[in-house]
Order: structure tokens, then C-alpha cells, then sequence
């Protein structure tokens, strides 16, 4: 019975489920903080996501470190140099 349900959850065909994430901004972002959610509750999982952005797409990288950093600067700015 395991088998059966294994080849059959292969043979899904999740084209259709890609295709309404490339042609729905918001179902992607949803998605992808669900996905998110998901891995931040294992510390390990999390490392290895990170690494794999870090590693295989450079471009997401290089945002998550620009807002960083744009955050960062922001909050040790003082109050009277307007950090808003």
C-alpha cells in the first residue's frame, strides 16, 4: 500500500501548480513564507536553506543582505538624524 502511494504522489504533475506561482505574485509570496515558516522551526533545515540561497542564487542573496544592512543602518541611526 506505502508503495502504491509513493509512485502515485510521483506521478503528480505539478506544472499546473507552477505555473499559477510564476502567473500570481501573491500566491508566490505565499507560498514561499509558508515554505519559510516551515523550515524556520528546524535550526538545521534553516542553515542549509540559507546556504543553498547563499550559494545558488546570488541575486536573492545580495536583497536579503542590501535590507539587512538598509535595517541595520536605519536602527543605529539617531532619533534626531531621522531613521524613519
Amino acid at each position: 500500500m506505502k508503495t502504491d502511494a509513493l509512485q502515485q504522489q510521483n506521478s503528480i504533475d505539478f506544472e499546473p501548480f507552477y505555473e499559477a506561482l510564476e502567473d500570481d505574485t501573491k500566491l508566490l509570496e505565499e507560498t514561499f513564507e509558508t515554505v519559510l515558516e516551515m523550515v524556520s522551526t528546524d535550526p538545521k533545515a534553516a542553515k542549509n536553506i540559507a546556504h543553498l540561497i547563499k550559494k545558488d542564487f546570488h541575486g536573492l542573496y545580495k536583497e536579503v543582505v542590501a535590507l539587512s544592512t538598509t535595517e541595520k543602518d536605519q536602527v543605529n541611526a539617531p532619533s534626531c538624524c531621522g531613521s524613519n
